[in-house]
């Protein structure tokens, strides 16, 4: 078949006054091509389901289904690729190509039926049509296109090892024609097929049976943020082939590490197929994070020990297994809002080949991308087949890969309608109502880059979020930047301001100090400033605002007491994190000191920079941190009221007349309106376990200890006030930040009115005590410490409103 319909070369320029562009013959470049195809003629398939599915056909003959949705295509082909023998003449053992026309179309959907095709079969697509780029048509059949579908994907884009940019072939258009300002009109005849992956047939029949599901509640969960290849690359218990992959996270090495620490949930960065772009390939660069997808059905090969050939497919599922039988649920970092095909510039390698008008958001001038994400490109949500194509990628991954839940990257653009974000828009629409997704744990990015993108507290129930104003005022709090404590106050008790409306819960906030994006957490008390020049653009990317505070030397430090100050205030973090009412998230190694040395954008650093460096916890004092991470977990698992399933009503509950949630001053009186606006570094919250508001299983009531947290940013000492009764009679010390080693046993009790030593920068964390002990000495330095508890603003105790 030819590459273009003749009567279109006219146009292949573009719009008026383009250049015409070359008319080169292919260059195949050792790939060969052979036309017509061998072998038994395609059979009508089935337009249903979409993309490459092995079966029986009607005669009983095995082969595979492909359908493709390729809407205003004129003709679709399909190309199967078998490995040439290495003796066969002019093959130099490389690939061979066979071509299909796919001859049926049912609602824009092409499809096919192959006997005789395997799973192991790698194919792409090559799809006809008009090229007007000044219309928003780019079809070239020069370009081999992954299918959309692609449940495994075998290959990379440059070809393997290859160094140095894309090769120009990747590009529907001549990239480096002479008049750049019209080149993505100029359409590139040069075959692509040797320098992208391929699609892998996958063979269905996994039933999960032998799997259960953690299905932790979200008010219990706890999410740690994870790469696979950094959280495995140096793991010493882990073998050398398995490190960097699927089967390493799997293995019990990894899982050890996971239990201990005790978090319900890992939350990997994106695992769908992606690529690399091509400004890092110029710098000798890869992308390390991933957010760069091109196949939204296809483990990425890449974290494969055991081959690429679908057999990644098999080891993400056991690496599932795995996780759940340890008790750990698997969420995926998602990015549905853009691909790796970025502007008009970028490289064609499937949407835009397959359907460039109706894939992605255009802009008035067609030529040019709407770009939402600062990405170059959007996916064009309101359109049915992106819609399809998303909505069936989550169901997959939940049905037949056995993933829990999904944090959507930049969720608001995938929210917008025509142009606005709107939370009726059909995709938020399609997920409450799918029996599916709607049962999953679903995570919203809540933001993008464009107009209106800031949409924290904004998406509906069903919905967490990131919650950044949460990050934000804890950072600020303990570097000393808050004017008051209004805003802590809120954040520490599930950011009632934001979700509590529409049956929202506390749960709706995901608390998190840090993210993959931004400083580590050791580097948040160790850097003011960004050091991303190892990144090769100037230092120029990533945020300016990192709310961070060095502890009087920026970087890397000897002085004895700067490093005990950053230790302190890592204890700090992570204490108020793991207390707060919501979701807390912890990045994985920020509790064993993992830094990056002051890189606060390490997206392109697939080395040491972000792979653990699992030595740490030889060290004493990070392998302390590390245990106060376990043992302020295990606190909040043990106690509901640290895990609250509702907001704080500020209230008397039950017959003792206690508020369920009180905010305290350092003289130990509850907090008046005027003292929430007053400046101060210190606040004490007090949780009441005594009539929790949910009921056990039986239908009956709930309760728990009660606690007393004392937080203290300031510079210098101060003396607590613990309250008296009715709150409590005395308080038994578990947790004391000031000290590096905090001891297994509580830390002795003091009695009610008694005043505390709080050293500066600490955090105190008590239980109450019905019972009333002995007055000990007037000013009592708190010793020992070892465990955790929660918090809240809503209510709080007095008529504070907070805002």
């Amino acid at each position: 078949m030819s590459s273009a319909p003749e009567q279109e070369a006219e146009r292949d320029g573009g719009g008026p006054g383009a250049p015409a562009p070359p008319r080169p013959a292919p260059r195949l470049n050792g790939h060969r091509a052979t036309a017509p195809a061998a072998g038994p003629p395609v059979r009508p398939g089935s337009p249903e389901p979409l993309g490459a599915r092995f079966r029986a056909g009607p005669d009983g003959v095995a082969g595979t289904n492909f359908a493709l949705w390729a809407g205003g295509a004129e003709a679709v082909e399909l190309c199967l690729f078998d490995d040439a023998a290495a003796d066969d003449a002019g093959a130099d053992g490389r690939e061979t190509e066979t071509r299909h026309l796919l001859t049926e179309s049912t609602h824009e959907i092409w499809h096919g039926f192959l006997p005789g095709v395997a799973p192991g079969q790698r194919y792409g697509y090559r799809v006809h049509g008009r090229w007007d780029p000044w219309t928003g048509a780019r079809w070239n059949p020069a370009k081999l296109l992954l299918d959309p579908y692609a449940r495994a994907v075998d290959g990379d884009f440059a070809g393997p090892g290859r160094c140095g940019p894309l090769p120009p072939e990747v590009y529907g258009h001549v990239r480096d024609w002479p008049q750049q300002h019209v080149a993505d009109t100029v359409r590139d005849e040069r075959d692509s097929a040797p320098h992208v992956p391929k699609g892998v047939v996958v063979a269905d029949g996994d039933d999960w049976a032998d799997d259960r599901r953690p299905k932790t509640p979200w008010p219990d969960s706890v999410i740690y943020e994870l790469h696979v290849r950094g959280f495995t690359m140096r793991h010493p218990g882990i073998p050398p082939r398995l490190r960097g992959t699927y089967a390493g996270l799997a293995h019990p090495a990894a899982l050890d590490h996971l239990v201990r620490l005790g978090v319900t949930a890992v939350e990997l960065l994106p695992v769908h197929q992606f690529a690399h772009e091509d400004h890092l390939l110029r710098r000798g660069m890869r992308n390390y994070w991933g957010y760069n997808s091109i196949g939204y059905f296809a483990p990425h090969a890449a974290y494969a020990a055991t081959g690429t050939r679908g057999r990644q497919v098999g080891e993400f599922k056991r690496m599932v297994r795995a996780l759940h039988a340890a008790g750990i649920e698997v969420i995926l970092d998602v990015v549905y809002n853009h691909t790796a095909e970025g502007g008009e510039l970028g490289p064609t390698l499937s949407l835009r080949g397959i359907d460039n008008r109706r894939y992605y958001r255009l802009q008035g001038d067609a030529r040019r991308y709407a770009d939402y994400t600062g990405c170059g490109n959007t996916l064009h949500v309101v359109q049915p087949n992106v819609l399809r194509l998303i909505t069936d990628s989550l169901r997959y991954w939940v049905t037949e890969m056995g993933v829990d839940g999904f944090r959507f990257d930049l969720a608001a653009a995938l929210a917008r309608s025509m142009h606005d974000v709107d939370m009726l828009s059909p995709f938020l629409a399609v997920i409450a109502q799918d029996p599916v997704l709607r049962r999953v744990k679903l995570i919203a990015e809540p933001w993008d880059v464009g107009s209106g993108g800031y949409q924290v507290g904004a998406f509906p129930p069903l919905w967490t979020e990131w919650n950044d104003r949460y990050r934000d005022a804890v950072r600020d709090f303990w570097r000393g930047a808050l004017p008051d404590v209004r805003d802590l106050g809120y954040r520490l008790s599930g950011s009632s301001d934001l979700y509590a409306w529409g049956g929202r819960r506390p749960y709706a906030s995901v608390n998190f100090v840090t993210a993959h994006d931004g400083f580590t957490l050791r580097d948040l008390v160790s850097y003011e400033h960004k050091r991303n020049e190892a990144n090769g653009e100037g230092n120029r990317d990533g945020t300016g605002d990192n709310r961070s505070w060095n502890c009087g030397t920026e970087g890397e430090s000897e002085d004895p007491a700067v490093l005990a100050l950053r230790r302190r205030q890592l204890r700090n973090l992570l204490t108020t994190l793991l207390l707060s009412t919501g979701v807390p998230m912890l990045v994985a190694g920020d509790e064993m000191g993992r830094t990056q040395h002051g890189n606060n954008n390490a997206y392109c650093q697939d080395n040491e920079t972000s792979w653990i460096d699992w030595s740490l916890l030889e060290d004493p004092g990070w392998r302390a941190l590390a245990d106060l991470a376990g043992r302020l977990l295990a606190l909040r698992r043990a106690h509901p009221v640290l895990r609250s399933r509702a907001f704080f009503s500020g209230r008397p509950q039950g017959t003792d007349g206690l508020r369920d949630l009180a905010w305290f001053t350092p003289d130990g009186t509850e907090m008046t309106q005027d003292d929430w606006y007053a400046p101060t570094a210190t606040l004490g919250m007090y949780l009441s376990g005594h009539d929790l508001p949910q009921r056990d299983p039986a239908g009956g009531p709930v309760t728990d200890d009660s606690f007393l947290a004392v937080l203290h940013a300031g510079p210098g000492p101060v003396r607590f006030t613990l309250p008296g009764p009715p709150w409590a009679g005395a308080y038994e010390l578990l947790v004391n930040t000031a000290l590096e080693q905090q001891s297994r046993a509580p830390g002795g009790v003091r009695p009610a009115g008694a005043p505390v030593a709080v050293r500066a920068r600490s955090v105190l964390l008590f239980r109450a005590l019905p019972t009333p002990v002995r007055q000990g000495p007037r000013d009592v330095p708190v010793a020992r410490s070892g465990t955790s508890g929660r918090t809240g603003i809503r209510g709080a105790g007095s008529s504070i409103s907070a805002q």
